[in-house]
C-alpha cells in the first residue's frame, strides 16, 4: 500500500491501521499534510515547495472533521501538517494535545507574536479580516469604528449572517477581549437591534441585501469583495460587489479585527523535520504572498507583497490583540448571542 493511499484509509475511518505502527509512516523524502483548505489554492504552493526541497507533499482535503481525526488515529496518525481556518481551530488542536513545537526559526523571525502561540504549537499563515460593505449609493461614510454599529444612525440598516456562525464569534470574541464582557453585552445588544432583519444566509448573500437595498451595512469578511467580483460562474455577483465600499472598522484606532488561516504539526507527526521545512516555506515571502493572492487574504508576514485587488480596498490596520485571547473568549461570545437571542433579529 502506498503512502497516500494509507492517508486516505485512515481519513476513511479504517480500523485497519490500528495494528501499524507509527513508523510505517516515515518518509525521508515526504510530508503529509491534511488539508480545510482548497486544493486549487495549496497546489501551486505545494509543486514549488517539491521541486526546491525534493520532498514530496501527499495532501488529504476535508471540508470537517480533521481535527477529530488526528485525535481518533492517536499515535497512528500519518498526519505531519495540519491547515486549517479560524483561531479556534488553530488553539482547540492546542487544547487537544494535537500539537507539537514549531521549531523552524522562521516561526519567531517572520510571524508577529499577536499571530502564533507563545509557545509555537501554531501559527497564522494568512490573515482575514471581518469588516464593514457599505452601500456606495446610500452611504457616505469613509471611516467607522466597531461602536458605530450600535448608534441610532444605523437602526434598521445592518444585515449579518446568523452570530452563532464561527465568523461573528470571533468579531463578538474579539470585542469582549477589547472592551470586557458587560461592555460587550450592551453593544451587541444595539447591534441587534439595529439589524434590518434576523440574521440569515451567507456573507455573500449580506451584500446582495445591499444592492436589493434592504440594509445599507453588512458585516462581512473581507476576501468575498475579491471571491464575488471574479466569480465567472455566477456572474450576477459582480453587481453585489459593485453595490458595495468596504470600510475597515476602527482604522483610525486600535485597529481593525482579523481571523487568521494557519496551521500546526501534528504531536506525532512521523515526518516532524520535513513539517518544519514545510512551515518555513508557507512563511517565506514568495509564498505568503501566493497564499494570500489565491484567498484575497493578507500576508502574515509584513515583508510579503499584498494582492493588488486587495490594496484597492484600503490599508488594514490589524489590531494587535493577541488571538490566544480572542481565542479564550469565544465561549462567553457564544453564550451572548444565545442569552441575547440575537439571531431573532431586532427585539426593540
Amino acid at each position: 500500500m502506498t503512502l497516500t493511499s494509507r492517508i486516505a484509509l485512515a481519513l476513511l475511518g479504517s480500523v485497519a491501521l490500528t495494528g501499524m505502527a507509527a513508523p510505517a509512516f516515515a518518509q525521508s523524502g515526504e510530508v503529509n499534510i491534511y488539508s480545510y483548505r482548497e486544493q486549487s489554492l495549496l497546489q501551486p504552493l505545494l509543486d514549488k515547495f517539491s521541486e526546491e526541497t525534493g520532498i514530496k507533499a501527499n495532501v488529504l482535503y476535508a471540508g470537517d472533521g480533521l481535527l477529530e481525526r488526528v485525535a481518533a488515529e492517536g499515535e497512528l496518525s500519518p498526519a505531519d501538517v495540519v491547515l486549517t481556518v479560524d483561531i479556534g481551530n488553530l488553539v482547540g488542536a492546542e487544547e487537544q494535545g494535537l500539537t507539537q513545537p514549531i521549531t523552524t526559526p522562521d516561526l519567531v523571525a517572520r510571524v508577529p507574536e499577536a499571530f502564533r502561540d507563545d509557545d509555537a504549537n501554531w501559527t497564522a499563515l494568512s490573515l482575514r479580516s471581518r469588516v464593514f460593505y457599505v452601500s456606495k449609493d446610500r452611504v457616505d461614510a469613509t471611516a467607522l469604528t466597531y461602536e458605530d454599529l450600535a448608534s441610532e444612525e444605523w437602526d434598521g440598516r445592518i444585515c449579518t449572517r446568523p452570530g452563532d456562525h464561527a465568523y461573528n464569534i470571533g468579531l463578538i470574541a474579539h470585542y469582549i477581549a477589547v472592551n470586557g464582557e458587560e461592555k460587550a453585552r450592551e453593544w451587541l445588544t444595539k447591534v441587534r437591534d439595529n439589524l434590518a432583519f434576523a440574521p440569515d444566509g451567507n456573507d455573500r448573500a449580506q451584500v446582495k441585501s445591499i444592492l436589493d437595498g434592504t440594509c445599507d451595512l453588512a458585516i462581512v469578511n473581507t476576501y468575498y469583495m475579491g471571491a464575488m467580483l471574479n466569480n465567472e460562474a455566477e456572474p450576477e455577483q459582480k453587481d453585489w460587489a459593485n453595490s458595495a465600499r468596504i470600510i475597515y472598522p476602527n482604522a483610525e484606532a486600535d485597529g481593525t479585527q482579523v481571523n487568521v488561516a494557519g496551521g500546526f504539526i501534528a504531536k506525532h507527526a512521523p515526518n516532524a523535520e520535513n513539517a518544519n521545512a514545510l512551515i518555513a516555506f508557507l512563511l517565506s515571502d514568495e509564498a505568503q504572498s501566493i497564499y494570500a493572492d489565491t484567498n484575497y487574504e493578507f500576508p502574515v508576514v509584513a515583508s510579503a507583497p499584498i494582492n493588488e485587488l486587495v490594496l484597492s480596498w484600503g490599508e488594514l490596520k490589524a489590531s494587535t490583540v493577541p488571538l490566544t485571547e480572542v481565542a479564550a473568549n469565544r465561549g462567553a461570545a457564544a453564550a451572548l448571542v444565545d442569552e441575547l437571542k440575537f439571531n431573532e433579529g431586532p427585539q426593540d
